[in-house]
């Protein structure tokens, strides 16, 4: 589980850093499945690179992200996050998610991400 938490601490890092892209590539399995909610996932880790991508692209202006807190466990992770910036297409979004990523050989192959509306 220290492998776990060290490596979460460093990729929360880089996401601070506006290095997401970077923490993508060196943290996520190339069979990634990520998923928003309830929706659809988005399987492999080209689809989720062109999906993050995406969304940074969108991102009209940035206020804010905090890590508020995290939790590991045996190939769990867990990261609660607060958010404010612009979207393109949403507007303004200023809200807090919990991040669950779920770990093989040392990369995340599952994430899925719960926030309000």
């Amino acid at each position: 589980m220290q492998n776990i938490q060290k490596k979460l601490t460093d990729l929360n890092t880089l996401v601070l850093q506006g290095k997401a892209l970077e923490a993508f590539e060196k943290y996520y399995h190339p069979d990634v499945v990520m998923q928003e909610n309830h929706l659809e996932p988005t399987v492999g880790k080209d689809a989720n690179r062109q999906r993050e991508l995406a969304f940074f692209d969108a991102v009209t202006e940035f206020r804010d992200a905090r890590v508020l807190g995290t939790a590991v466990g045996e190939g769990i992770s867990y990261v609660t996050w607060k958010y404010d910036y612009t979207h393109r297409d949403w507007g303004v979004r200023d809200y807090t998610q919990v991040s669950v990523q779920t770990w093989r050989d040392g990369l995340i192959v599952r994430e899925q991400f719960f926030y309000g509306s």
